[in-house]
């Protein structure tokens, strides 16, 4: 399988670049990694790949890669298969808790127009936290009892987020802690470890091999991502979190998956949503 040859010359600088500033220690000022460089790197490679793609293109996934599933996706997108989990999430999301409180109270700018802000570092806390695990703990806080991070409820709420920040470009922050570093760099190393009986990374897939095609399906370059997320995939007939599609692609590749929202999820999600800065959100979107 094509996944499966040698890099060229330029990804196994790239790889190995990462791999290194990956597993640094972090005793000396020198060591501290440098998320601005990772990022303009990580951006150069893929513009440098697919040169004849407009930057804004790469949040359409494989639709930017194929020009047939491009088609099919604009004609798809008039009636989007979206469209229920939308109007649900809007719903959910103006529905107030049985306090008379709602998801307004609990997020900047009554929760709309803010998904490119997430995720976020909390200082307080010393750990990143994404519009899932806000959205969750906004209904712990007033008597609600959790969503599951996989099923249709969570999906349908971040939809509704997702949609009224679409335009918006990702504006992640790694505020000058060391902990929010080290968070960073581990989403990175996450990111680039092989795992699994496949013994394929994210990278594999994602750095590697986007519009190659893996069975029937045409992967998705990792730059821009997690932009359209929440997605609608025709494989699941339905609707799927961030947290449900880190866990499939654990699985696909005969791995174990990890507990969703997780500190190595969470990390991951830190570390390739700040990859797409400056990228639109184009969420909610939909997939093969």
């Amino acid at each position: 399988m094509r996944v499966r040859a040698f890099f060229s010359s330029a990804l196994t600088a790239l790889w190995l670049a990462a791999l290194a500033t990956a597993t640094a220690p972090f005793a000396h000022a020198a060591d501290i990694p440098d998320p601005a460089a990772d990022a303009k790197a990580f951006r150069d490679y893929f513009v440098k790949k697919f040169p004849k793609l407009k930057l804004d293109e790469f949040v359409n996934g494989p639709y930017s890669m194929d020009e047939d599933m491009r088609r099919q996706w604009e004609e798809k997108e008039q009636f989007p298969p979206y469209e229920f989990a939308l109007e649900a999430g809007k719903e959910m999301f103006s529905t107030p808790f049985k306090n008379g409180k709602s998801y307004a109270d609990c997020f900047a700018n009554g929760g709309i127009g803010v998904r490119q802000d997430y995720p976020a570092f909390d200082v307080k806390e010393g750990k990143v936290i994404t519009l899932e695990l806000a959205l969750n703990r906004c209904r712990e806080a007033n008597g609600e009892a959790p969503y599951s991070y996989v099923k249709d409820e969570m999906a349908s709420l971040t939809a509704y987020m997702a949609f009224t920040s679409r335009g918006k470009p990702f504006d992640i922050k790694i505020p000058d802690d060391p902990r929010a570093r080290e968070a960073y760099q581990e989403g990175k190393r996450y990111f680039y470890t092989r795992r699994g009986q496949l013994n394929f990374s994210c990278a594999t897939c994602h750095v590697q091999s986007p519009g190659e095609r893996i069975r029937a399906e045409i992967l998705a370059p990792g730059l821009g991502i997690l932009n359209a997320m929440p997605i609608y995939r025709s494989e699941w007939s339905g609707m799927g979190t961030i947290s449900r599609r880190f866990t499939t692609c654990n699985s696909q590749i005969r791995g174990v998956p990890l507990e969703p929202q997780s500190d190595e999820y969470r990390n991951l999600e830190y570390y390739l949503s700040y990859m797409s800065n400056g990228l639109p959100i184009s969420g909610p979107g939909a997939r093969p």
